[in-house]
């Protein structure tokens, strides 16, 4: 069996034994594509493969272009990264801390400091998501508040649960993130990304808004039915939301997002197309957050929508990039970066090696073992063919 075969393989059984709904997987070096498959329907129950052009919601990958919009207002002088949020968004000069509750009533008081932009872009700024922090949860029933998905503007009331600066609890940094990107750049995010992201690397398949034909090609959001089986849902994020969230909000497919991939692989440029300089790349793939850790593991405050979250040891937040500490054997190198999407899409970018790699799914909840098995054996496959 020749190596691609291998990989081949990996997902295939993956689809065949009920593990994943449908999968895409992805990789390239510096000149191009190395390896590109899929196995599965689109859609549970349709005679429509699943593709390297089909469009996923790739959900919080978004966070990583919302990430290098603001790194190049930066290297245009226009933002400075210890720069106090307020400065360009004064209404986040509102947020609180939330120390607890009182019966059902929350309790809040003044941040101890103000949070910066770098901390936005390093999960420290002290927000967080339902998912992962049962006091979200509370303190989204208590005032009515829906979660960030609802797509609505009140979710920006949602209070810090810790100081800036202090720990590492993933949330709504990167939402703030593009609301600054939107005050500094005078334009919507999705025109900043189409002038300055999107459209100079010639990614025509990412948006926060499809056309009716790449709606058509979405793959729906999955579940288990009572019988274990894949069920293709209508769950859906807005399709017109109140903001463009620079969390969560943008559809892709493989093909083009690997694009955007390949300009981080490259330094800032592809194909000489330059989005960020080199030395803004290397910042974001350097930690950022000095003897602060991201979680070896987080447990789940919202089962139906994500799994307990095990990473490891040695982890640590680049710009928008989550970092690993150690080389695992025959995979990506100490260094790398990473993130991921809530309805099971990963991505990684590898300098050291010169590959990215990406693997794409559609279902709910976030990160089942099957799945993350699954991105390992694929990570495993493709280094051994390199």
């Amino acid at each position: 069996m020749s190596s691609t075969a291998s990989i081949d393989k990996i997902l295939s059984d993956a689809v065949d034994n009920g593990d994943v709904p449908n999968v895409v997987a992805i990789a390239a070096d510096g000149d191009g594509i190395v390896y590109e498959g899929a196995a599965g329907p689109r859609a549970a129950g349709s005679s429509e493969p699943a593709s390297a052009d089909t469009h996923f919601r790739i959900m919080s990958m978004t966070k990583m272009v919302t990430t290098a919009a603001a790194l190049r207002l930066a290297d245009e002088g226009k933002i400075e990264l210890d720069a106090p949020v307020e400065r360009y968004r004064p209404e986040f000069a509102d947020v609180k801390v939330l120390t607890g509750f009182d019966g059902d009533t929350p309790q809040l008081r003044a941040p101890a400091s103000q949070a910066t932009i770098r901390q936005l872009m390093t999960h420290t700024s002290g927000l967080s998501y339902w998912f992962w922090n049962s006091d979200i949860v509370k303190w989204e029933a208590a005032t009515g508040t829906p979660n960030v998905l609802s797509g609505q503007n009140v979710v920006f009331t949602a209070p810090m649960i810790a100081d800036p600066g202090t720990t590492v609890e993933y949330g709504t940094n990167t939402d703030w993130l593009g609301r600054v990107v939107e005050a500094v750049s005078g334009t919507t995010l999705d025109k900043y990304f189409a002038e300055h992201i999107t459209g100079p690397l010639g990614m025509t398949e990412t948006s926060f808004a499809p056309t009716a034909a790449q709606r058509a090609n979405l793959a729906p959001i999955h579940v288990r039915g009572e019988d274990g089986g894949w069920l293709a849902t209508d769950i859906n994020i807005p399709e017109v939301p109140e903001y463009w969230a620079g969390g969560h909000g943008l559809y892709s497919t493989p093909r083009d997002y690997l694009k955007f991939q390949r300009m981080l692989l490259g330094g800032g440029t592809l194909d000489g197309t330059k989005v960020l300089e080199k030395s803004t790349v290397d910042a974001a793939f350097t930690n950022q957050i000095g003897d602060l850790k991201f979680p070896e593991r987080i447990s789940t405050a919202d089962p139906a929508s994500s799994h307990d979250f095990a990473a490891g040891p040695g982890y640590r937040w680049g710009l928008g990039l989550l970092l690993n500490g150690e080389q695992a054997t025959g995979m990506r190198a100490a260094g790398s970066g990473t993130w991921a999407g809530l309805c099971n899409s990963f991505f990684w970018v590898d300098r050291e090696t010169g590959v990215t790699g990406a693997i794409y799914s559609q279902s709910l909840p976030f990160v089942p073992p099957p799945f993350m098995k699954l991105y390992e054996d694929f990570e495993r496959a493709l280094y051994a063919t390199l």
